[in-house]
């Protein structure tokens, strides 16, 4: 297993603010070092007001790539020279490929999830969705299940919510995609009963909002548990708690349900390809990093 630092050592990190919490520089070097790459991953605190200057030490430098995290996606999207399909329809960027000074630019928050519902056992191709919330994590989720052959997918957001008008710019621009078949529709998520027609003609509903997330763990969109049908998938991208109340909700009408744990499993996945051209040893970060959270 290679560890050590070299003159040929190839850097890749993560920028973003906070960082410290961060799984990722432990998930990639355990990776780099099962595989025997010649690569390192540091995590870098940066704010949007030192964005550019970072970007352009990243350059310098001749780093790999790296990711972004919160608050620097939508920057990073602005800075890319070019852009994944993924990327172009959420205007945002968590995972950048140099390319001798011509920056590619990612989104794979949406693949992490749809990966880690198929992980579950849940496969999405042809069918109908019902995602709740309008912020970063849907937009992503959005965007890649159109990508991957979703049927259709009804979107309930607040209206009032700044988000929710980004949201309606993606659903265009979705829309504007050629090949692209998927019925979109956004709702105002207080319209109960086309949330419940929704619901009715769903394969699943996937809770992309921070409600439910510790510390407020009893918080829900969905407080009817009557509203959610037996034998509807139900899905989080929240994983602290394991289990949120509206995955608890759904559990006692007796849908299937899986949280959002692997979802950065599989995002860092795609992006250490990206990277590397070799696949991340997923089954070994899975049992070494996951199984314990």
């Amino acid at each position: 297993m290679k560890t050590e630092i070299t003159g040929h050592t190839k850097m890749v990190c993560l920028l973003g603010s906070p960082v410290e919490h961060s799984i990722s520089p432990a998930m990639h070097n355990e990776s780099f070092g099962k595989l025997g790459l010649d690569y390192a991953y540091l995590a870098f605190d940066v704010t949007e007001e030192s964005f550019d200057q970072a970007v352009e030490g990243l350059l310098s430098l001749g780093a790999a790539g790296w990711n972004c995290t919160m608050p620097l996606k939508r920057l990073m999207h602005n800075r890319c020279h070019v852009l994944s399909d993924s990327a172009r329809l959420t205007g945002a960027v968590n995972t950048v490929v140099n390319e001798n000074g011509v920056l590619c630019g990612y989104n794979t928050d949406g693949y992490g999830f749809m990966q880690s519902m198929a992980d579950a056992g849940f496969h999405a191709k042809g069918k109908k969705l019902t995602l709740l919330g309008s912020g970063g994590a849907a937009a992503a989720i959005l965007a890649q299940a159109a990508l991957d052959g979703v049927s259709a997918l009804d979107v309930f957001s607040r209206p009032e919510s700044a988000s929710t008008r980004l949201i309606a710019e993606e659903i265009t621009r979705i829309r504007q995609t050629p090949g692209c078949s998927c019925a979109l529709s956004l709702y105002d998520l207080q319209d109960e009963d086309r949330l419940k027609e929704s619901l009715s003609e769903s394969f699943c509903l996937i809770n992309a909002s921070s409600v439910g997330m510790a510390p407020k763990g009893n918080a829900s969109l969905i407080t009817d548990a009557s509203l959610l049908p037996s034998g509807l998938a139900v899905g989080d991208v929240i994983y602290n708690p394991k289990e949120t109340r509206l995955l608890s909700l759904a559990r006692q009408r007796g849908c299937p349900v899986f949280n959002g744990l692997y979802m950065l499993l599989h995002q860092g996945a795609l992006a250490f390809r990206l990277w590397t051209g070799q696949d991340m040893p997923v089954e070994h970060i899975r049992k070494k990093f996951f199984q314990t959270v």
